[in-house]
């Protein structure tokens, strides 16, 4: 394999393949790290014109507020996800965005290298996330940077082309931030708390994190056989998900168990519940196990801006949600434990969440966020 399909590798296991390079290069026949077991492989023709059951779209230019929220947390009790249109960040900006990241993935190997990553932070170009030696592989490139804390973030380490990507990379996060803490006060009024409730056990306006991660999906000569991303639930507080402006991928788990297309609605964020808001509300909202599938005609790129509270502040189920009839689902961990139990064992599901709630109520809840880290 030339040179420039791959990284050395510094802190990986073993040198990091770009999948851009193995589409190159593959042929007709997809190498088998990335062919998924039988039981995990996509379904590709569900019921996909529009007819079949889809995630709710909810309406956030609605005057009554109460009943903004009331759509938003029935959509979240229910299914995880919904669509949010008339959501106030202006549509041009989000196709700029989406065409500066594009032109970044079509620069030349040697210069998406320049910014290869490492495990340590993940922060750069990478194109895996578990850190197994020989494990299994997902059908996609990504780059992860910095929003919030301030701290953490640096312009240095976002592409420098094309030349219009670090000015509307930071122009998108500064709307999307406000997009996410409006819609923080919608969730915390949905559960009969005060507004800013919810804001408040992530650290505050200005105390929690932000970071963004665009992942670049390349054509697949056999998409039957592999997935994007691997089925999962996402660890952090929430999702705003910007997707493909014309090819469909993301697949989400239906209350009644069945993976569904969704249909994207133009301009529209599709908004997830993380784990930490699962947590933090003692699963009365609930974070949705979802995959991505690619296409053998077509690159996919989408934009998830990831809103996560304070990573080293404990997360715990609310107090005001826990009583004689409604015990702590959840031990208390915070954010940064979080992220290090679920790097240490890749994608899998609901299985991390679920084996912390087994934990705490086997044990009455009393697992320490150190053993659970630590768990095999």
């Amino acid at each position: 394999m030339a040179i420039s399909c791959f990284n050395g590798g510094a802190g990986w296991p073993e040198p990091v393949v770009r999948v851009q390079a193995v589409s190159d290069t593959c042929g007709d026949t997809i190498p088998e790290r990335y062919v998924k077991p039988l039981s995990e492989r996509p379904r590709l023709s569900p019921a996909s014109d529009g007819s079949g059951p889809n995630i709710p779209v909810v309406d956030l230019s609605m005057l009554d507020v109460d009943a903004t929220s009331s759509a938003v947390a029935a959509a979240c009790r229910e299914w995880g996800f919904f669509q949010a249109v008339n959501h106030g960040v202006r549509p041009e900006l989000l196709r700029g965005a989406r065409a500066a990241w594009r032109g970044f993935f079509r620069q030349p190997a040697e210069v998406r290298e320049r910014y290869a990553n490492s495990p340590a932070t993940y922060e750069g170009y990478g194109s895996r996330l578990g850190t197994a030696k020989g494990g299994p592989l997902d059908w996609g490139d990504y780059y992860f940077l910095h929003l919030l804390p301030a701290s953490l973030k640096s312009h240095e380490k976002w592409p420098s082309l094309p030349s219009s990507l670090r000015g509307a990379t930071e122009e998108y996060g500064e709307e999307v931030l406000q997009l996410c803490r409006r819609v923080m006060r919608l969730l915390s009024s949905g559960l009969g708390l005060e507004a800013g409730r919810l804001q408040a056990a992530f650290g505050g306006e200005g105390g929690e994190g932000a970071c963004l991660r665009v992942n670049f999906y390349p054509q697949c000569p056999q998409p039957e056989l592999t997935l994007g991303v691997a089925g999962h639930s996402d660890p952090g507080g929430m999702t705003m998900l910007l997707v493909d402006d014309h090819v469909k991928g993301l697949q989400v788990r239906s209350p009644d168990g069945q993976w569904i297309v969704v249909e994207p609605v133009p301009d529209a964020f599709i908004v997830n519940v993380g784990d930490q808001i699962q947590v933090l509300s003692n699963a009365a909202y609930k974070s949705v196990e979802h995959r991505v599938t690619v296409s053998a005609a077509e690159d996919r790129l989408s934009m998830a801006f990831f809103y996560n509270p304070r990573s080293d502040l404990p997360i715990a189920p609310m107090a005001e949600l826990v009583g004689p009839d409604r015990p702590a689902l959840y031990p208390e961990m915070t954010f940064d434990e979080y992220r290090v139990f679920i790097r240490q064992r890749g994608l899998a599901g609901k299985a991390q969440l679920e084996s912390l709630q087994v934990k705490a109520t086997a044990g009455g809840g009393g697992c320490s966020a150190a053993a659970a880290s630590s768990t095999s």
